[in-house]
């Protein structure tokens, strides 16, 4: 399939093939599925930001960051990947094609001490944009998520809260792309107005991922597999019948570009589309919040410590 056209050109959700998430092939029926809305007619002003942040939950600002910055990084991350043995050596590593037989998802590595990667994440664009929107001094997270998603692999459904809600909760999500994917290479995907529906979800948005109940033994098994989680964090593995559910659309954007970024809250349910090729889907993940607000010890200083036994957290439940 020919990669997806741009502006007036663009193919509608009813016109892609079979797009899928978490192996669960998408309705992409109007009412099921759409596009993210751009938000670059506004860039510089910041009260119909927080407007449209607000009504949609997310911001994205395709074309906001120079693509030679990202080319730059993901030259810099198929090299590390390549070496880790991630890349098909038969082609040039800046491909991002994937070893054959080779499973890749989630790997913090690549985007460890990654000058490159850093200039992009927490470079003045990225920086700059977030004072803007917040209107005083920002702060992000140390730690940068990086995934490089082989073929079969998706992200399942989930609000972040659950993962960093020990610091404030006005904490903002940088979702960034490494290459050009169209939706079945996968990518990002958010359902549409989830974030104002946290009354649906409430238990859920109240777990933290390292915190365990001391008197269920069944926790207590947990801390020792499964970096301790007594749960997983997803909130599900069928796309499918959780927006029948909850209701709203899968969106995502007609093709992710390289300089693209998008933007979404904590209580955003979120996951991602399934990589059908052999290239790899490559992205970071990125936290920013006011300076003033307190922040989530576990994502911060030189060597965060994420999700170590030291940050485990027993309770009485």
């Amino acid at each position: 399939m020919p990669p997806l056209a741009r502006n007036s050109e663009l193919q509608s959700p009813t016109a892609l093939g079979a797009v899928s998430s978490c192996g669960h092939a998408l309705d992409l029926s109007d009412d099921a599925f759409g596009h993210v809305r751009s938000s670059t007619d506004c860039l510089d002003q910041p009260e119909e930001l927080n407007r449209r942040l607000e009504d949609d939950g997310y911001l994205y600002l395709p074309g906001f960051l120079d693509p030679s910055l990202i080319m730059e990084a993901r030259a810099s991350v198929c090299d590390r990947l390549a070496a880790a043995g991630k890349l098909d050596p038969a082609y040039p590593s800046i491909e991002g094609i994937a070893y054959p037989n080779e499973t890749s998802n989630f790997n913090r590595e690549p985007a460890r001490d990654n000058a490159e990667v850093q200039r992009v994440v927490y470079g003045p664009e990225l920086v700059g944009f977030y004072t803007q929107l917040f209107g005083e001094p920002v702060r992000h997270f140390d730690y940068t998520w990086f995934r490089a998603m082989s073929r079969g692999q998706g992200s399942t459904p989930h609000c972040d809260l659950v993962y960093m809600g020990r610091g404030t909760h006005q904490l903002y999500t940088c979702w960034v792309p490494y290459g050009d994917s169209t939706p079945e290479m996968g990518g990002l995907m958010l359902l549409e107005g989830s974030h104002k529906k946290s009354d649906r979800i409430k238990r859920y948005l109240e777990v933290d991922v390292d915190a365990y109940c001391t008197n269920r033994p069944r926790d207590l098994e947990k801390l020792k597999v499964d970096n301790g989680w007594s749960h997983p964090g997803y909130l599900s593995k069928n796309p499918v019948t959780l927006r029948e559910k909850i209701g709203g659309r899968w969106l995502t954007a007609p093709e992710w570009k390289m300089g693209d970024f998008i933007t979404f809250g904590m209580h955003m349910i979120h996951g991602g589309l399934d990589n059908q090729t052999d290239k790899l889907r490559i992205s970071t993940d990125t936290r920013y919040q006011r300076a003033s607000q307190p922040i989530d010890e576990r994502w911060i200083g030189d060597n965060p410590m994420a999700n170590r036994d030291e940050v485990k957290r027993g309770r009485v439940c």
